[in-house]
């Protein structure tokens, strides 16, 4: 692969540490960062201090000022809502570049099958929005290549290429404190977009369930999973994710069973059960409103961490841990396996890994962005299937490759338990 122009849409909590990745690509000439906040771009130019990076502002709601700062790049990395994925695509096929984001599935709705986004058409087994235009163009539309969807998704290829027919898959993803805040009450503080958080949480989660999707309410198959210390047993819950949806529809092979459970968030639980996660305007003194603007207006922004990370805060002790965990069961040769694979969703254990992470990176929060630029690499290398794809339609043997070249390795356990029976 020659050297590549990349540009990353999107200055935030991922922007950021996306770019400082890049930067440090000897296969990356150029990394353009654009956001419709220039000020913030420029503040991560700064801190990155690298010439190969340069800022535009950027407009993602308008598919004209995308298409002019896509101008000669290779390849468009989302990072932003993904209410702007498809003006993003759009832009990245009229510049003739690939095209990557961490997350899809317009989040507007609190029922993702009432707008025409590609979760509906994949439940509805429809073509995919662009998937026709980019396979002509001979481009790749890499949709979800982030933490979950994304090195998930990989993982559960790579477990379900060992064998001959998969069964079910179940996705588990556990975090908690690792000491106690001294709050007796506190209130919803989510570490990411708090629109796309509350999204996740206040929709009915879709299950794959014999063979068809199905819809679950909120909070419900409540189960307490164990995973590897020291994260410990957690109380674990359906959540609405991609992973339930893509993985059936891209990886097929018979496929019964696919869910995904997520800890639970009891300070938005209780908001949302109190109604404010409601897109319906009510009526406040003569005014209307929506109780979900609302919340979302009040609600702390999860800070940006990257303007003010260094090696002092990058070596302080873990405050959380979080795992995740990856079932796959199916037939080998006619016998019943079971693969399990758990790995620190986080990238890395204890502060000395973390801390190692910024030395190579100048970035912690990279369990997102390091999958999107491995993503990046593979469309232009041309190691992914044209069109409009998962990450679970990478070949997962290079994707983990690819991640240990980056300087990272992704570090994880498989078992591997199998019923045997001899006879006479």
């Amino acid at each position: 692969m020659g050297k590549g122009r990349v540009l990353v849409i999107g200055a935030g909590a991922q922007g950021g540490p996306c770019v400082s990745i890049l930067v440090r690509d000897k296969d990356i000439s150029e990394v353009v960062l654009a956001d419709l906040d220039i000020d913030l771009a420029n503040k991560v130019k700064a801190k990155v201090k690298n010439d190969k990076l340069k800022t535009m502002r950027v407009d993602a709601s308008d598919v004209e000022s995308i298409v002019k700062a896509a101008e000669g790049v290779d390849v468009i990395i989302n990072l932003t809502l993904t209410e702007f994925n498809s003006n993003i695509m759009q832009a990245a096929l009229r510049c003739g570049a690939h095209y990557v984001d961490t997350s899809f599935g317009e989040g507007s709705s609190s029922d993702i099958r009432a707008t025409d986004n590609i979760l509906a058409q994949m439940m509805e087994n429809r073509p995919l929005t662009f998937d026709k235009e980019y396979k002509e163009a001979g481009l790749t539309a890499l949709l979800g290549c982030g933490a979950s969807p994304g090195t998930v998704n990989a993982l559960a290829r790579y477990m379900c290429d060992k064998l001959d027919s998969v069964d079910e898959i179940r996705i588990r993803i556990g975090r908690r404190p690792l000491a106690s805040s001294g709050e007796v009450v506190r209130g919803w503080a989510p570490t990411w977009s708090p629109f796309r958080a509350l999204w996740g949480y206040a929709v009915e989660p879709t299950i794959f369930e014999d063979g068809k999707y199905k819809k679950y309410p909120i909070y419900s198959k409540c189960e307490d999973y164990e995973f590897p210390v020291p994260i410990g047993t957690i109380p674990l819950v359906y959540h609405q994710h991609q992973e339930p949806i893509s993985l059936p529809y891209f990886i097929g092979k018979g496929i019964k069973y696919c869910d995904f459970k997520y800890t639970i968030d009891n300070e938005v639980g209780t908001l949302i059960k109190t109604g404010l996660s409601s897109s319906e305007p009510v009526e406040v003194k003569g005014v209307k409103v929506a109780p979900r603007d609302v919340l979302l207006k009040i609600v702390p922004r999860p800070g940006d961490m990257f303007l003010t990370e260094d090696e002092k805060t990058a070596s302080l002790p873990l405050k959380v841990t979080a795992g995740c965990a990856i079932e796959v069961t199916g037939a080998k040769s006619g016998q019943k396996v079971e693969y399990k694979a758990t790995f620190p969703i986080v990238l890395y254990s204890n502060s000395e890994e973390k801390l190692e992470l910024y030395r190579r990176f100048g970035a912690t929060n990279i369990y997102v962005c390091l999958p999107a630029v491995v993503g990046a690499k593979m469309c232009m290398a041309g190691d992914a299937e044209k069109g409009v794809i998962g990450s679970e339609c990478l070949d997962p043997i290079k994707f983990l490759e690819m991640m240990a070249q980056s300087g990272w390795p992704l570090k994880f356990a498989e078992t591997c338990s199998k019923e045997v029976c001899i006879t006479l």
